[in-house]
C-alpha cells in the first residue's frame, strides 16, 4: 500500500550530496542519548539531502529521537513531513532532511513486507526522486522488500532514483538481486559498527541515469560516538547525454 502528499515544486540542481545516517535514536556508542550530537555530525556531511534511520523511538506513539524543533534551530535542514504521528520525525524511523528552500513534489509512503514493521519513504524532487530505506534483518525479507519498493516505483513516473539507506546487507556482492537490473549499488565504505568498522551496511543505490562523482564514510571522533553506524555520503550527478536536438 502507498499514501501520497502533494507539496509545492520549485527546481532541484542536478548535481547533489546525499547522505544516509542510522542514528540509532540518537543513541551513541558511549550510551549517550544526545540529538544534538547526531547534528553536529550531519551538518559536518555537507549534504543538499539526508536519509536518517532510526529517528524515532520504537515503541508507542513513536516520539521522535531527534526533534524536529532542533532540526529547524541547529541546522539549515527541514524535516520532510512524512510522518502519521504528530510526535514523529519518521515513517517507521525513516526521515529525511532537505536544504532550507528546496521543496518536494511528493511523498510517498511504502509499506514494506515481512517479520517486523519496515517501511520506506519516496520524496519526488524536482528532477529525482529519494528513496529512504531501513531494510530487515533476515535476507529472503530484504529481497521481498526490494521487490516491493521497485512494484512501487513501476507505479510513479520515470525519474532518475537514488535508493539509500541501511540495507542490513553484510555480503559487499550479494543479497540485492532485485536492484541489479536497474541500479547501481554502491557501498561507500565500512559504515558498522562505528566503534571498528568491518561491514558496509549503508549503501546507496543509482538509476542508470545518474553517476557517482565522489563517495565517502564520515569516520570522526565524533562520528565514532554518535551511532553505531558512521554516515555515508556520494556526490551524484546526471549522466551526459547526446544532444538530440532536430536540425534543419
Amino acid at each position: 500500500m502507498t499514501h501520497k502528499e502533494i507539496e509545492t515544486v520549485v527546481s532541484t540542481p542536478l548535481e547533489m550530496r546525499l547522505a544516509s545516517y542510522n542514528l540509532r535514536k540518537c543513541r551513541g556508542t558511549d550510551g549517550k542519548r544526545a540529538p544534538g550530537r547526531v547534528l553536529d555530525v550531519i551538518n559536518s556531511i555537507d549534504a543538499d539531502v539526508v536519509a536518517l534511520q532510526e529517528a524515532d523511538m520504537r515503541l508507542g506513539p513513536r516520539p521522535a529521537a531527534l526533534p524536529p524543533r532542533m532540526i529547524e534551530t541547529h541546522t539549515d535542514f527541514t524535516a520532510v513531513p512524512v510522518a502519521t504521528s504528530a510526535v514523529s520525525v519518521g515513517w517507521h524511523g525513516n526521515a529525511v532532511l532537505i536544504r532550507k528552500g528546496v521543496m518536494v513534489e511528493q511523498v510517498t509512503r511504502l509499506d514494506l513486507p515481512g517479520l517486523e514493521p519496515r517501511g520506506a519513504v519516496a520524496v519526488d524532487l524536482a528532477h529525482l526522486r529519494v528513496i529512504a530505506v531501513h531494510l530487515g534483518l533476515l535476507r529472503p525479507n530484504r529481497q521481498h522488500q526490494l521487490h516491493a519498493i521497485r512494484a512501487a516505483l513501476a507505479q510513479m513516473d520515470d525519474r532518475p532514483t537514488v535508493i539509500l539507506g541501511d540495507f542490513n546487507e553484510w555480503s559487499r556482492t550479494g543479497g540485492l538481486s532485485p536492484l541489479k537490473d536497474a541500479f547501481d549499488v554502491i557501498a561507500p565504505g565500512r559504515s558498522f559498527h562505528a566503534a571498528r568498522p568491518v561491514a558496509a551496511l549503508d549503501r546507496i543505490a543509482l538509476s542508470r541515469e545518474l553517476e557517482m562523482r565522489d563517495a565517502g564514510v564520515v569516520e570522526t571522533d565524533l562520528s565514532r560516538r554518535a551511532s553505531d553506524h558512521l554516515p555515508i555520503w556520494a556526490d551524484l550527478a546526471m549522466r551526459n547525454t547526446p544532444n538530440t536536438t532536430a536540425q534543419t
